[in-house]
């Protein structure tokens, strides 16, 4: 037992010293590793080591964070190979290969190799199951909060990590952060502002009723599509549930505090706001016959220099879409971005959140892990991807770019966290009714078939949707109190 004890101790000593060869070498200040690493270090052996060498054998306790390391000064000589999944297959070859050729300027030893996916909310959340993903990924929407600590080494602690960035709540859990967002975005509509001078469009739409009045003068007016739906793509369906929230109701407390305990959520309050008043938009205009001919033939990758052209009016999708549709032609100041048309008591309020968020695989090697950290530090830092993508920067204090401009006199609502001990809740009631808000498109596409054929009454969705929300609630033991 003796020499067992005497054996552990040595390995204990050898693992430790790993750490603080690393941090001799590689950092400018050891203290950018966590305080228990420092600690421990300065007492383990001294042994020489090669200028090479990347540190290994790091216990999880002992980990960096993202907010403990230093660009181009912390674990310069890292030796690594990154697996990169992304949804942005129309940058891999362009940007996203530059950010990297930036990146290995100051890590010459890390090769970060992209895999671009098309349709990735369904593919990446297979690949996610099956472990075979790679390094760092755009953590799906679909992955439940409980989840992250089996999927995902955390970036740090919750408090610390907030002192820089911003809008950390979607992939954070426990007190830990799991997901950086890769820029945010405010929702809105883009619309081409030629068409709607063309169709004798004066004044920006604020509500529903006069949104439609817009559709039908594009519709009488030009030869534009009034609302391009891109109903094939299948998850420009689900981004219409991104405007439920702060966009049509002006409450931060609304996702995430209050939807999990009210009554008929989805219920129509009357006066144009609220979840109904986004989903009957889309009801009306499809019923209408304010959208193309035939939404199973859309194109998303072409719908992009459509509305460049004026061969589009509108289509509802975040702001990260506005530089794609500047870049798709020639006409590039005829991109408009508006806010969604929904007025609460007089104000209009656009919801802002997180866009995909970046994740490290919990199972990447250790020297992985720490690159991976790096890379993500520098794409959310000195990358200049959120401004360039039209995004709000995460880094606090950062500068926002001009599409915003449009926004002026609109709020901001950034969803507040869940309450303590009710983190869950959300994504419990969400994923047991099957509603599937946020989480796949089926809702919406509803929505749309349904207006198209005229089989349901946008009131018998939304009955169905608050007959499956009470269920789940009652199962869950979740006390309906809104």
């Amino acid at each position: 037992m003796k020499i067992k004890k005497l054996l552990s101790l040595l390995l204990v000593l050898t693992m430790v010293f790993s750490l603080a060869a690393c941090g001799s070498k590689d950092a400018k200040d050891d203290t950018k590793s966590n305080e228990g690493t420092n600690n421990t270090a300065t007492e383990a052996p001294k042994e020489e080591t090669t200028e090479d060498e990347a540190p290994a054998d790091i216990t999880t306790a002992a980990f960096p964070t993202i907010d403990t390391l230093t660009l181009g000064e912390d674990f310069t000589h890292i030796k690594a190979d990154l697996k990169f999944l992304t949804h942005r297959t129309d940058i891999v070859d362009t940007k996203l290969a530059g950010y990297v050729t930036e990146f290995q300027k100051m890590y010459p030893n890390v090769t970060i190799t992209y895999e671009g996916i098309t349709d990735y909310a369904q593919d990446a959340t297979i690949r996610l199951t099956t472990g075979d993903w790679g390094d760092i990924m755009m953590i799906p929407t679909t992955t439940l909060k409980n989840e992250l600590p089996g999927l995902f080494l955390s970036f740090g602690d919750y408090d610390k990590i907030g002192e820089t960035y911003g809008f950390i709540d979607n992939f954070s859990f426990e007190g830990k952060v799991y997901g950086i967002p890769s820029t945010v975005n405010a929702q809105g509509v883009l619309y081409n502002k030629k068409v709607f001078a063309d169709a004798g469009i004066t004044t920006l739409p604020k509500t529903p009723d006069e949104f439609l009045d817009a559709l039908q003068k594009i519709k009488d007016n030009t030869d534009a599509i009034p609302l391009y739906t891109n109903f094939a793509a299948g998850w420009t369906m689900g981004a219409w549930d991104a405007y439920i929230g702060g966009s049509a109701t002006g409450d931060p407390d609304f996702m995430n505090v209050k939807l999990p305990h009210m009554k008929d959520p989805f219920a129509n309050k009357g006066d144009g706001t609220g979840p109904y008043a986004v989903y009957n938009l889309l009801y009306e205009a499809v019923a209408r016959g304010l959208i193309e001919d035939d939404p199973t033939t859309t194109d998303w990758e072409s719908s992009k220099g459509m509305l460049n052209r004026g061969e589009i009016g509108t289509m509802v999708l975040g702001s990260w879409a506005v530089t794609q549709m500047k870049d798709a032609g020639d006409n590039p100041d005829d991109v408009g971005y508006m806010t969604f048309p929904i007025t609460v008591n007089g104000k209009q309020y656009a919801a802002a959140g997180p866009d995909y968020c970046y994740g490290i695989n919990v199972n990447a090697s250790d020297d992985n892990k720490i690159a991976s950290l790096l890379y993500v530090k520098f794409l959310t830092e000195q990358s200049n991807f959120a401004f360039s993508e039209g995004g709000i920067p995460v880094v606090k204090g950062a500068e926002y770019p001009d599409v915003y401009a449009a926004f002026e006199g609109v709020e901001l609502v950034v969803d507040n966290p869940a309450l303590a001990g009710e983190e869950t809740f959300l994504n419990d009631v969400n994923t047991k009714s099957e509603v599937g808000i946020n989480m796949e498109n089926t809702h919406v596409q509803r929505v749309l078939e349904a207006a198209y054929d005229k089989s349901e009454t946008m009131d018998e969705i939304v009955a169905d949707w608050n007959a499956k929300w009470s269920a789940a609630q009652t199962e869950l033991g979740i006390e309906v109190n809104q």
